[in-house]
């Protein structure tokens, strides 16, 4: 029956997009067969992103040692999301906020505790205070899925029904919590890490000075230096372009440590004229 209808515009027209669509399934098979898929698949929230590489060197370990200890940091991550040991705060979570990023990170920015939108999204800095910390790594030259995101108490601390805002997490809690962080710092192996706000550096250090007088400085976590600086959420309070300059003055530092270039431009951000 096609034969009587082979000299018809419409079927000529029909038969070269039938050759074109065969034409892409092919290069589609192909670019699959050569380990090329056009399209990736996207990892989910909170799971590891592991760097792809073109080749190994001398200098870069098998992948396969890559992907045992992606299985590890998976392994850590399930252990985390069913911890019970805080039985007020499983009751109160909707969620447990391991950490996200790349596990592979040179960078690494640990906070306090998730807040109401954390809880719910189970990812950290995600709020209006995550929305200036993403800026600020932008703006420091990264990407936020190119460094590491967590904070030192996994679950959101607990408030009375109808409270409204956040409470700090208590010295036990953060004290029960602080394994998890430990072992995700050992395992990432940051060059550089920044504490974001006191109640960070009290649970990574114990230290209850007061964060204008250790923001600024380096401290060291075992053999990571640590930048401690102001939270986001106190430049959401306090719009001043001198308390701006301060935190990005600490970003400028850990650039120069990490031996990033540091353009012109960036040196200027938040100088009063």
């Amino acid at each position: 029956m096609l034969r009587g209808l082979e000299k018809g515009p419409e079927l000529r027209a029909d038969r070269r997009v039938l050759g074109r669509i065969a034409q892409l399934g092919k290069s589609v098979r192909d670019s699959d067969a050569a380990g090329d898929s056009p399209i990736p698949e996207a990892p989910q929230i909170g799971e590891p992103v592991i760097p792809e590489t073109a080749g190994e060197t001398a200098d870069e370990p098998p992948k396969q040692v890559k992907r045992a200890q992606a299985k590890e940091f998976e392994e850590l991550r399930t252990q985390v999301l069913a911890c019970t040991k805080c039985p007020h705060l499983v009751a109160f979570r909707h969620s447990v906020v391991f950490g996200v990023g790349d596990p592979a990170a040179e960078l690494m920015f640990v906070g306090e505790a998730p807040g109401a939108d954390e809880d719910m999204q189970g990812e950290p800095f995600v709020g209006r205070a995550g929305e200036l910390l993403t800026r600020i790594i932008e703006t420091m030259g990264f990407q936020r899925s190119g460094v590491y995101i967590a904070n030192v108490l996994k679950c959101r601390p607990n408030i009375p029904p109808g409270t409204p805002g956040n409470r700090q997490p208590t010295p036990a809690e953060m004290e029960t919590c602080l394994p998890y962080l430990r072992q995700q710092i050992e395992f990432i192996q940051p060059k550089v890490m920044v504490a974001l706000g006191g109640t960070a550096m009290r649970g990574l250090f114990g230290k209850v000075e007061p964060m204008k007088d250790m923001r600024g400085r380096w401290h060291s976590f075992g053999s990571i230096p640590v930048m401690a600086t102001f939270h986001p959420s106190y430049l959401l309070r306090n719009q001043a372009l001198s308390e701006k300059r301060k935190v990005w003055e600490d970003m400028l530092k850990v650039l120069e440590r990490l031996g990033h270039p540091i353009s012109e431009r960036q040196k200027n951000y938040f100088l009063t004229r």
